[in-house]
Formats: structure tokens, sequence, C-alpha cells
């Protein structure tokens, strides 16, 4: 299992205090079978405890998710601040999602390299090392 961030999601990540431990926490929560709602089209919805609070009070994250192979954090909100993404931002989620999990391990490299993606670091190992 490999784990990355978009840019944007690094962004959001950062500010309000998810650390990489977390989300690792949550592709781990997901790869057994728990999460907070299939979106269809490669995309799973997942809660995020707030710095100090639990799940409750915390954020939801939309991560493009391949069983075993891919999870792409792509769009991270605070529960408080909306219910739910759209249905024209769940179209457009869907897109993307079609676009990273069509993605070669070169295309993976390019984005990168690129700064699109970040891949997430666990204990300062690769993602793919943590979680197999």
């Amino acid at each position: 299992m490999r784990v990355f961030t978009t840019k944007w999601f690094a962004r959001f990540a950062r500010k309000k205090g998810i650390s990489a431990e977390k989300l690792i926490a949550v592709v781990r929560e997901a790869e057994s079978g728990m999460n907070d709602g299939e979106l269809g089209g490669g995309l799973i919805k997942k809660r995020v405890a707030r710095a100090g609070a639990g799940k409750r009070g915390g954020y939801r994250t939309i991560i493009v998710y391949r069983v075993k192979k891919l999870a792409v954090f792509v769009y991270g909100f605070a529960k408080n601040a909306t219910d739910n993404i759209d249905d024209a931002e769940l179209y457009e989620y869907q897109r993307l999602a079609q676009i990273y999990l069509g993605f070669s391990d070169a295309d993976i490299s390019q984005a990168l390299n690129a700064g699109e993606l970040q891949e997430v670091k666990y204990d300062g190992k690769d993602s793919k090392k943590v979680s197999q």
C-alpha cells in the first residue's frame, strides 16, 4: 500500500495538525473495512480526529482508494463547517480518482517530482513499507 496526499491536502493537514501517523491510522482502518462511506468511483470518506479531541469534532477526508494498492488524500473539511460535499464536487473528485487509479509507477514518480503528490512517511519509512 502506498499512501499519498495532494499538495492541497498536505497544506490542509499541516494547518489542522493532522500528522502522518493519523493518516496512516486512517488508511489502516480502511484496510480493515472500516470507512465512513463509499462514495463510488474509487472514493471513500473517512473521519480524522482533531488534535486533542475525538473524531466526533474532527475532520472528514475524501480519499482515492484501491484496496492494498493506493490511498490518496485529496480533500478534507471540518465536520462543523459543512456536512458533506455536493454532487458537482463529488463528480470532480470521482474524475480525479480515475486519473490517480490509472497511474503507473512512472506517473506516480512524475507527480512526486512535480510536487503534485507527496508520499506519506511514517517513522522515516515510505508508506509502502509500513502498511504491507
